[in-house]
């Protein structure tokens, strides 16, 4: 006898784990690049998962956990745990929410790219307190990383979609 209850357990298993495991890639992604991963020119490569919410809400959760955790290892610590993972569940949620009625995986992709880029100001501001960085010019450097990154993974991401659906 089937019990009524053992997909949606087996689901959530299977969704849990699909979330721990994007968890765990940003944060092995940030940690091996960490060099490039902080600071006022940066290209934080793990940025491409920032993409996964387009596919499946579940993943807005994942990778903010990611970036929660991988800010432990920021010289901003604790406030960079705070701040950026808190702008990026933010920038997630709108990301999702701004594209839903587009169809098109890539216009998704280039408006999240540019969302996520311009949100950057988060980043920027603390640098500025912080550090006494130039806010716009660090801003504009931030930024641009984050575009760059993006661009990149999401032609990775898009081509892991063609193989894979990433929307289950």
């Amino acid at each position: 006898m089937n019990n009524p209850n053992s997909q949606t357990k087996a689901w959530s298993v299977l969704s849990l784990t699909k979330m721990a495991m994007i968890t765990a890639l940003y944060v092995i992604v940030t940690l091996f690049l960490a060099p490039f991963s902080f600071g006022a020119f940066q290209l934080r490569f793990s940025e491409l998962f920032n993409y996964l919410p387009l596919f499946n809400k579940r993943y807005i959760a994942a990778v903010t956990i990611g970036v929660a955790i991988s800010n432990f290892t920021s010289p901003l610590g604790l406030v960079d745990v705070v701040i950026g993972s808190l702008s990026t569940g933010i920038v997630l949620l709108l990301s999702y929410y701004v594209t839903k009625q587009l169809k098109s995986p890539i216009k998704k992709m280039i408006l999240t790219a540019i969302i996520c880029s311009l949100s950057m100001f988060t980043v920027a501001g603390q640098l500025t307190y912080f550090y006494q960085l130039p806010f716009f010019y660090t801003w504009l450097t931030v930024g641009v990383g984050e575009l760059l990154s993006m661009s990149v993974g999401g032609m990775l991401i898009y081509w892991i979609n063609e193989k894979i659906d990433l929307s289950k």
